[in-house]
């Protein structure tokens, strides 16, 4: 039995919107001040590359930091380090506010990104510690329902929120979001790794998980598919702003929008995989998604190529989206399924390698520029390395057995 089916139905509803909530750090902490970025190198009398390095540094601590959350959290339970990292989250968003140089608002941007990491890896490790098999996998999908309403919502919020606030008064809002959710996780969020489960070690006990999880080839695998996955959808994140605002002449606004149209069909993706997965079982679902995402990857060169010019384009990516929002969470269940004991370390390998390796080929396709026809063979070469690693990792999880 699962620990949520020992729990009453009112707090399995409450985790799941904490944790969706929490889980949001990332979109949250990207997409909201995007619009201000212009303005920001303006007040801060800085270029245009270092407003755009606050980006860049806030990702890069949301994906090391989990690093560091994720091993804490199998060795002092998962509450304690995720209040921590939503209390530390906080007073680094306040330190964005009150930032008197670009210098100070880049180290405290990599320090935001870090301590909202832990809302990031210890979700995963939760829900892994609450279910198992096609029950992960649902409620990584619902999870998906709370924490991907915000890359639907942020653009276009924070478009109409630059018309009344400048950037400061953006991350004065994010200050107030990380209070809102040390509230909501405080009250909320209960304990859900038992003192037996925990290690005593330190560092070698950490290492031990690491070689144990390196041994484990379904693991290893999934790993290797979300590099690539991340990749491909980097490659999409980093490029499609100036593809279709530079090259198509996409206002900001129609942008904005179809932003949030593509981040509502990889939710629906989610949930088609929440309705099928306890027919189909994880390991199909997972090949099913990679599988589409790599044919609808391919049609972004062939509409390049043919000339579809920008209706291709917009009707190419939410497909792609889509797909990749059917495989994402069975591809997280497959990875943790053999590793409840380490699930924090599990968890925070999976989401480095998902937000280190994607930023680093984004600006190298683009190194010729932001093209089309770059964006395009990207995340088709990138999403086709993924779904050959996805087929591999099926056969695995099918030669274990039928839970899979």
């Amino acid at each position: 039995m699962s620990v949520a089916a020992a729990t009453p139905l009112m707090s399995v509803r409450r985790s799941i919107l904490v944790l969706g909530l929490l889980e949001a750090f990332g979109p949250l902490s990207m997409d909201l001040y995007l619009p201000q970025l212009p303005q920001l190198a303006s007040s801060l009398g800085t270029s245009d590359a270092l407003a755009q390095a606050t980006m860049s540094v806030c990702m890069v601590g949301l994906g090391v930091g989990q690093l560091v959350a994720g091993p804490l959290s199998d060795r002092f339970g998962r509450r304690r380090p995720l209040l921590v990292g939503v209390s530390l989250f906080t007073l680094f968003s306040l330190a964005c506010v009150l930032a008197p140089t670009i210098q100070v608002l880049l180290v405290a941007r990599l320090l935001q990104g870090l301590a909202g990491s832990a809302g990031l890896v210890i979700t995963m490790a939760v829900a892994r510690d609450m279910y198992s098999g096609a029950d992960l996998s649902r409620m990584l999908s619902l999870l998906a329902l709370v924490s991907a309403s915000a890359p639907i919502v942020a653009p276009v919020a924070g478009g109409a929120l630059a018309l009344v606030l400048d950037w400061r008064g953006i991350f004065a809002m994010l200050t107030g979001i990380g209070a809102a959710l040390f509230v909501l996780a405080f009250t909320g969020l209960r304990e859900t790794l038992p003192l037996p489960d925990r290690h005593r070690g330190g560092m070698r006990t950490i290492g031990v998980h690491l070689r144990s999880l390196a041994r484990d080839p379904l693991f290893v695998l999934v790993l290797l598919a979300a590099a690539a996955g991340g990749a491909a959808f980097f490659a999409y994140l980093s490029m499609s702003s100036f593809v279709l605002q530079d090259q198509f002449g996409l206002s900001p606004q129609a942008f904005s929008l179809f932003f949030a149209v593509n981040a509502l069909a990889n939710l629906l993706g989610a949930q088609l995989s929440r309705v099928l997965v306890r027919r189909l079982g994880p390991a199909r679902m997972y090949l099913a998604g990679q599988l589409a995402t790599c044919f609808a990857a391919a049609l972004l060169p062939d509409s390049v190529l043919l000339g579809w010019g920008l209706p291709g384009i917009l009707a190419t990516l939410p497909l792609f989206l889509f797909s990749a929002g059917v495989g994402g969470p069975n591809g997280t269940t497959l990875a943790l399924g053999a590793h409840a004991a380490r699930a924090g370390t599990a968890a925070a390998l999976l989401g480095t390698v998902t937000f280190t390796v994607g930023p680093l080929v984004g600006p190298l396709a683009a190194l010729g520029g932001a093209s089309a026809h770059a964006m395009a063979v990207t995340i088709a070469a990138a999403s086709a390395a993924a779904a050959l690693v996805a087929a591999l990792a099926y056969l695995r999880a099918r030669a274990l057995g039928p839970s899979t």
